[in-house]
């Protein structure tokens, strides 16, 4: 059933948790109608956020779900693509399987989900899709092989849709975030603690200490700057890759 709707529609893949609860929330709370499209539910997430379960390594899934977003409200406005998972090891330690999930989640899933809002943000003729890229789109890491492929690939996926859509009045960017202080932060602290019996609070303070703004980001405030992009005061924003890692990258 159709419910047209006033509110500007914003679609968050990766929405329950960290930095695409924040961004939900964000948009919330600034009066869109979200749609977060996540494999996993946060049931402390606003009743006015609508989840809907989806696993963004199905393409078919999430082409049903949004164009069933589509039909539902009759327009998608923004676009944010922040699923995805991480993986630690190098191109050797990395298996065939780990990388085809990885893809199939951090890329693949970015693609079903641009592909389909497009049709629809061309008939508009209006439209932002935000990438969750990294800081890892402009500098390596170690034992980061496949996950920095990825986000450099998000952030290519930014330029070219921005280029491909101008003429639609779309645009696309990347947002290039440095280590931001989440539960994914945290677990993999944790685990690193478990695994080399090294002081939690020690780890943490070295962690803020590398950044030259001397603590880690928050996810508020990634969600704030892509409300930003999002909004009508980016209008001239596009194919950019917008950072926000506290002067990580500079160095």
């Amino acid at each position: 059933m159709t419910q047209q709707t006033s509110k500007p529609v914003c679609i968050v893949t990766g929405g329950s948790f960290g930095i695409g609860q924040a961004i939900c929330d964000k948009f919330n709370r600034q009066h869109h109608q979200v749609i977060n499209l996540d494999i996993a539910h946060n049931p402390q997430q606003s009743k006015e956020i609508q989840w809907f379960k989806c696993d963004m390594k199905s393409s078919a899934s999430v082409k049903q779900l949004i164009e069933q977003v589509i039909v539902r409200y009759g327009r998608v406005d923004t676009l944010i693509s922040n699923a995805g998972i991480h993986l630690s090891a190098t191109i050797e330690e990395t298996t065939e399987a780990q990388f085809d999930e990885l893809f199939a989640l951090n890329v693949k899933g970015a693609i079903s989900a641009t592909k389909a809002v497009l049709p629809t943000m061309k008939v508009q003729n209006n439209g932002v899709i935000l990438y969750m890229a990294s800081e890892q789109a402009l500098v390596a890491k170690t034992n980061s092989f496949a996950y920095n492929m990825s986000k450099a690939a998000l952030a290519s996926m930014a330029k070219t849709t921005a280029l491909d859509y101008a003429k639609y009045q779309i645009r696309a960017n990347a947002i290039c975030q440095g280590t931001i202080e989440t539960p994914l932060y945290h677990q993999a602290i944790d685990k690193y603690v478990a695994s080399s019996g090294a002081d939690k609070n020690q780890v943490h303070a070295e962690e803020a200490a590398l950044q030259p703004i001397g603590r880690l980001g928050q996810a508020d405030e990634v969600a704030a700057l892509a409300y930003f992009l999002a909004s009508d005061d980016a209008k001239f924003i596009t194919g950019s890759l917008q950072v926000i890692d506290g002067g990580y990258t500079t160095q």
